[in-house]
């Protein structure tokens, strides 16, 4: 099914559902809160329906409009007739919105990672060439002929920089400067939100990059970065949501480096967040480290249930052979 017609049938869903609820992965980032909260917010221009935003916002993003709307998973309702997965399939949703998903009278999917899988949906809206999929949602917001207001241009531009990087990561497109002026005309205010979403960190986050960058690890000639979040640190320095962006950019910025890894210890878990200069395909790596990993060819992700020490006796070499 194309996408135009994807278009249609989501949202004739939408007119259709009494109630929808709006959900992106565990762990929601910059793309997945401004989809959700555009298409919400565009959808009650035409629906009568309740409409939802699960989610809990952290500081980089409890200032956007609409952001004291998000309902943490404890306050959902106890049905939806509509569930709509924004940036990232339903692999990644958390126990609570996996069986919210499962019950649903219909389920749709927005997405622009190439790992997601099409199945277990009935309307997939699935586009790896778009570099977010908050661009995804404005040409459907744009193709049901709504009006973008301010509040909704923020949550465009907002998921846009943060899949982009700011306008500096490789999937930035023409289209996507074109659509950011277009954003910025309906009122837009860049620095803010670049220095939120991309830049500012609480005290404790700022003491963690520094503990993280000073034990990095390099291996392959200073090809591989590797770095550490424990949790010890995180309690002792406290760390809060939001805390560990943008450390494995500065790890993968290092002269000679072409893959980062930033491992962060949480339970009896360990999540791994992956980033490639041009040579690895961190997408596949991550799915070869864990079914359930994947991404961006050059931005992904995965979570093994394992102990930090047993990830790092094998880590390092399977990230060196990924460069050979």
């Amino acid at each position: 099914m194309s996408n135009t017609a994807a278009s249609r049938q989501l949202k004739t869903l939408l007119l259709e559902a009494k109630s929808v609820l709006f959900t992106g992965p565990i762990g929601p980032d910059g793309d997945s809160f401004g989809a959700c909260l555009a298409l919400a917010k565009a959808t009650a221009q035409f629906s009568t329906a309740t409409l939802h935003v699960g989610g809990e916002a952290n500081f980089r993003y409890d200032w956007m409009p609409g952001a004291e709307t998000l309902l943490k998973d404890l306050d959902l309702a106890d049905s939806y007739d509509l569930v709509v997965v924004m940036d990232g399939d339903r692999h990644r949703l958390t126990p609570v919105v996996s069986a919210l998903f499962q019950a649903a009278k219909a389920t749709a999917l927005v997405d622009h990672h190439g790992s997601s899988s099409p199945d277990g949906y009935d309307v997939v809206m699935l586009d790896a060439t778009s570099p977010s999929t908050c661009e995804m949602v404005y040409t459907l917001i744009d193709g049901w002929g709504i009006a973008l207001d301010k509040a909704m241009a923020t949550h465009l531009y907002t998921g846009i920089i943060f899949d982009t990087g700011g306008f500096k990561h490789e999937n930035t497109q023409a289209a996507t400067h074109r659509l950011a002026a277009r954003l910025i005309e309906l009122g837009v205010e860049p620095s803010p939100i670049h220095a939120k979403v991309l830049h500012e960190r609480t005290a404790g986050g700022l003491r963690l990059l520094g503990e993280v960058l000073g034990a990095a690890s390099f291996y392959g000639e200073g090809a591989v970065a590797v770095g550490v979040v424990t949790e010890e640190a995180v309690s002792r320095l406290g760390v809060v949501s939001g805390d560990k962006e943008g450390i494995i950019d500065a790890l993968l910025n290092t002269a000679g480096v072409e893959l980062a890894v930033l491992v962060s210890e949480k339970g009896n878990a360990v999540r791994m967040s992956l980033r490639s200069k041009t040579r690895v395909n961190v997408a596949a790596l991550a799915k070869s480290l864990h079914p359930g990993g994947g991404g961006h060819v050059r931005a992904s992700g995965c979570r093994v249930s394992s102990s930090l020490s047993t990830v790092m006796e094998t880590l390092p070499g399977v990230l060196v052979a990924a460069l050979a």
